[in-house]
């Protein structure tokens, strides 16, 4: 078994690595043309007010660039050029809309290096998990240029009266949709959500994050270059307590990914103007290995579901049930596979995991195994920073020996940190599982796949994944996507992920004759006539 004094080693430096921690092709001018993207109103003598973003590099902590920051005044007029410009694109035909979608895939992939530079130098993640949100996106645009159709066709129901009252359900456009997206995946969250919403017929008024501006302007550009015109897919920056607020008050649906504290204030902004909100907020996602797992298959499962992207994912496994007959055959297995990871901020593929974002966010995780470490849990691999790497690494973390009264226990951490438990029997799994109030991903490694499912049923999850770690269930794109208690409301992917940003409006045609009544017919006979009819058609089974 290993212990604390592992050390999880980094490759040789390369000439690619974060000696020049700003991609050599972005230039100056550049910039300026994505930051052109933020809107900004007219009423300059109020811009001028707000103070410019500049983000850090997690790479070395130098300064990104300069990018304009925005007031309540310029969400109010992105907000106010977006519905003019949704009106016309509303009776757009969808094949068109999807066009210009399609179009924006292949550009995307045609030039996918260039915004993986930009996700690596605004977030520091390794470039593999970079390039994992151009695969999402792809895999998103194309989706839904190709099913927006029939997720959004005219369904046509029974009428009131059969053969007299013709009756259809239509979709709606909401309007104008706020997505507000956070840092941790700003190319799939940051456009992920837009492109369903403006297949739907809607404008969008993105709030980027601070820390990564860059890569959803660069994405902007490209929809722009796709054919997208300007005011359906309005982009803002800023303090989010002040223009995360005001993408809310603007909107007439909204799109929120974040944490639970932050998504109970939108939703509550959200109600306050009877306005509709999708949620994706916190997770502390369990990964269960039944006895007849495959343990090396687990383990190797277990490093990439809990340490992909640093842990800065909101599916991202941290509490780890193992059954006690294969407890130390497993925690050994994943000690050595953990070992083998490679740190570094290299801008290619010889990294295995990446830098965490801000100095904030290396303490938290600090913090919790700090405090965990002093109430008598055990280290079993990592547990420390790597300023020798980079001045935000931290060595992706195996602790066992955790109880409840440790904040790691329950709290997200949203780091590379896991905690190992046994348990004895499948129902001590699951109800170890279902231990909090977040219900966001969870994963069941078992060869009886069949005894895997039904456990799979009793977890309280939006997602339960059999023999992988979080990214079947994520990477389905058909399938809807989305939490339970406090991991959120609604679903992005799927039906619901486009359907959400519509209305459903019921057109009903009636024919010849009149409900109700007639002017010549006494209310009491119609009443009973219709009583009769009614208790022949419960007879007839007819629904």
């Amino acid at each position: 078994m290993s212990t604390e004094q592992d050390q999880i080693e980094a490759p040789p430096p390369t000439p690619c690595e974060a000696t020049r921690p700003r991609p050599a092709w972005v230039t100056d001018e550049l910039i300026g043309q994505w930051t052109a993207w933020i809107h900004r109103a007219e009423t300059r003598e109020v811009n001028d007010k707000a103070a410019p973003l500049t983000a850090l590099a997690p790479y070395d902590l130098s300064p990104i660039a300069p990018v304009p920051s925005c007031t309540p005044q310029d969400v109010e007029s992105a907000a106010a050029a977006a519905r003019a410009a949704q009106l016309d694109w509303a009776h757009t035909p969808i094949a068109r809309r999807g066009a210009v979608v399609l179009a924006f895939h292949d550009l995307l992939l045609e030039r996918q290096d260039q915004v993986l530079d930009l996700i690596q130098w605004e977030t520091g993640k390794a470039r593999y998990h970079a390039w994992q949100e151009v695969a999402q996106v792809a895999a998103i645009a194309r989706h839904y240029a190709r099913r927006a159709r029939r997720y959004l066709s005219t369904r046509h129901v029974r009428g009131m009266v059969p053969g007299l009252t013709k009756v259809k359900e239509v979709r709606v456009p909401k309007g104008v949709v706020g997505v507000i997206s956070p840092w941790n995946y700003p190319l799939y969250l940051g456009v992920g959500d837009v492109l369903p919403a403006l297949l739907a017929g809607n404008a969008v008024v993105s709030k980027a994050d601070s820390q990564a501006v860059l890569t959803m302007l660069w994405t902007r550009a490209l929809l722009a270059e796709a054919g997208l015109a300007a005011d359906l897919w309005r982009i803002v920056a800023g303090d989010g307590a002040v223009v995360g607020t005001a993408v809310v008050d603007t909107s007439d649906f909204v799109c929120f990914t974040g944490s639970t504290a932050t998504g109970r204030a939108v939703a509550e902004r959200a109600a306050h103007h009877l306005v509709g909100a999708s949620l994706e907020l916190g997770g502390k996602n369990p990964l269960i290995v039944r006895a007849d797992a495959d343990v090396t298959a687990a383990a190797a499962g277990t490093v990439v579901s809990a340490f992909a992207n640093t842990g800065q994912m909101c599916i991202h496994t941290e509490r780890v049930y193992v059954h006690e007959q294969v407890y130390d055959a497993f925690r050994d297995a994943l000690v050595q596979a953990t070992k083998a990871l490679r740190l570094a901020p290299a801008y290619d593929y010889s990294a295995d995991i990446g830098s965490l974002v801000s100095s904030a966010q290396l303490a938290a995780v600090q913090d919790h195994v700090d405090e965990a470490v002093a109430k008598g849990a055990t280290v079993l691999i990592g547990g420390r920073t790597r300023p020798d790497i980079g001045p935000l690494f931290y060595e992706p973390t195996v602790l066992e020996g955790v109880t409840p009264e440790m904040a790691v226990c329950t709290a997200e951490t949203f780091g590379p940190v896991i905690a190992l438990y046994p348990y004895g029997t499948d129902n001590d799994a699951v109800r170890l599982a279902n231990q909090g109030t977040y219900g966001l991903s969870a994963s069941i490694w078992s060869k009886d796949t069949r005894e895997a499912d039904r456990m799979a049923g009793l977890i309280r999850a939006g997602s339960v994944n059999i023999n992988d770690g979080a990214a079947a269930a994520a990477g389905s794109i058909e399938a809807g996507m989305g939490g339970m208690g406090d991991s959120g409301l609604g679903r992005r992917h799927g039906a619901e992920g486009i359907r959400k940003y519509t209305e459903s409006q019921t057109v009903a045609v009636q024919r010849l004759m009149p409900l109700g009544p007639s002017p010549e017919q006494p209310v009491e006979s119609f009443v009973r006539r219709t009583n009769g009819q009614l208790a022949l058609l419960r007879k007839l089974r007819v629904r």
